[in-house]
């Protein structure tokens, strides 16, 4: 079996590989085969250090040791348990653990599957707790330009993000978007949270003049944009988004997909920023990416608010074949107590200042516009190559790959995330990486 999974296939052509130029990976294949804490394994031997844990997901690192016992036993007690109108115990412990990590006052847990999901069933709570609170008209739900809310029709509707967006239609209607954050001419090489910007979100007040409080359901945003390239929220802003729905009625969602799970050097930026949600969208991390799971905390309030009725009938109908599945709630809680016991949840707050320094040290390299930095998350913005969007970053990241590093570019962005074991070391080395890199591309 070991041999079979590390050769390259002779036919890649069955398999439509997603977020992937699939006419130039078949034609020079990047195929990873094994991996171990920080590093990757290619198919010709070279060890690739993992400078993106995985997708943003690896928070501990690969092939962690109680995890994958935990799946292994869990695998031959209880493989799958339904989830409708049954239970199994371990989905009900996961569920404590969350909450007894969350946030204060978000005390009830939906499991899902994805990111993409969650922001789903997110939005689909904050619609149904609106009209089970008797306030049927408020069915509007508002995004942020440039934001990423996973691939599903609702999150690419309050997404803002357009090669997500223009192919696929009209979308969700009674849908709007406030304005993104980045301000490159005021806020270029920041470090940490920007100065300027806390003002963008009184435009939230301007679509809520437009439209009318009485209509508007939710706002969700994610607290740090990430898939869009690491846009980091101006001082104050996501406490002006917090008063503002509170003076309005309006939910507050925050997708922590990415953030969640120690990125910023605290559990959930919601406790980073000191800025509390009514639903809290995660997944990622939450599995350490191994299994696939998602996990949506909502506040006691709307949680309550649909148990009324007959008993025997379903409060909310909405939910996956695969919510709280055995493996994914085992893998769970092997990631938290692997979490746990190796600090992985506050690490990032140690290692920031060195990883901000490590980055900013790329200021002045060839093509770079922009550094920005929060916790353990970087992003190198490059200046676009005229009438070739995209390409010079691209290339980065292969010249990166082919030099042993893994790094996630998106637009003309390199961005960066690893697993919260790096050393200093290993910051230095993935650093090293880019400076080279960027010395090498046109």
């Amino acid at each position: 079996m070991s041999n079979r999974l590390n050769a390259v296939p002779n036919d890649l052509s069955a398999f439509w590989m997603p977020f992937t130029s699939n006419r130039q990976f078949k034609q020079s294949p990047r195929m990873l085969v094994s991996a171990k804490d920080m590093h990757y394994t290619a198919s010709d031997g070279r060890k690739i250090l993992d400078g993106t844990a995985g997708l943003w997901c690896v928070n501990a690192g690969h092939c962690r040791p109680k995890i994958t016992e935990a799946i292994q036993q869990q695998a031959a007690e209880l493989d799958y348990a339904p989830a409708f109108q049954m239970g199994h115990p371990i989905a009900f412990e996961f569920a404590n653990r969350l909450v007894d990590m969350a946030p204060k006052g978000l005390d009830h847990v939906f499991f899902t599957n994805s990111g993409s999901e969650s922001v789903e069933t997110a939005l689909k709570i904050a619609l149904a707790y609106q009209r089970v609170a008797g306030q049927g008209s408020r069915t509007r739900l508002i995004g942020r330009e440039r934001g990423y809310h996973g691939v599903n029709f609702g999150g690419i509707s309050v997404g803002g993000i357009v090669g997500n967006r223009k192919m696929f239609g009209t979308l969700l209607t009674g849908v709007d978007h406030i304005p993104h954050t980045h301000q490159p001419g005021k806020n270029a090489f920041t470090r940490g949270e920007p100065e300027h910007g806390a003002e963008l979100a009184d435009e939230f007040e301007r679509i809520i003049t437009l439209h009318d409080a009485s209509t508007i359901a939710a706002l969700i945003v994610e607290p740090v944009a990430g898939s869009t390239g690491v846009l980091i929220p101006p001082k104050g802003y996501l406490k002006r988004l917090r008063e503002i729905c509170d003076k309005h009625g309006i939910l507050l969602i925050f997708d922590e997909v990415i953030t969640g799970f120690g990125r910023l050097g605290a559990p959930f930026a919601a406790d980073y920023f000191g800025v509390i949600p009514d639903i809290m969208v995660t997944a990622k991390g939450v599995t350490n990416g191994v299994i696939p799971m998602g996990a949506v905390f909502v506040k006691k309030e709307i949680h309550d608010a649909f148990m009324t009725g007959p008993e025997h009938l379903i409060e909310f109908a909405h939910g996956y074949t695969y919510s709280g599945n055995p493996i994914a709630a085992a893998a769970g809680l092997a990631t938290l107590e692997t979490y746990k016991e190796e600090g992985l949840l506050t690490r990032g707050e140690e290692l920031a200042p060195y990883w901000e320094d490590a980055l900013h040290s790329l200021k002045g390299e060839p093509h770079v516009i922009d550094i920005r930095n929060i916790g353990l998350i970087g992003a190198v913005e490059l200046e676009p190559i005229a009438g070739q969007p995209t390409k010079r970053a691209f290339s980065a990241f292969l010249k990166a790959y082919e030099r042993g590093a893994l790094i996630r570019t998106t637009g003309d962005i390199i961005a960066m995330s690893p697993p919260l074991i790096i050393t200093k070391g290993q910051i230095n080395e993935l650093i090293d990486h880019v400076r080279e890199v960027l010395r090498m591309i046109d």
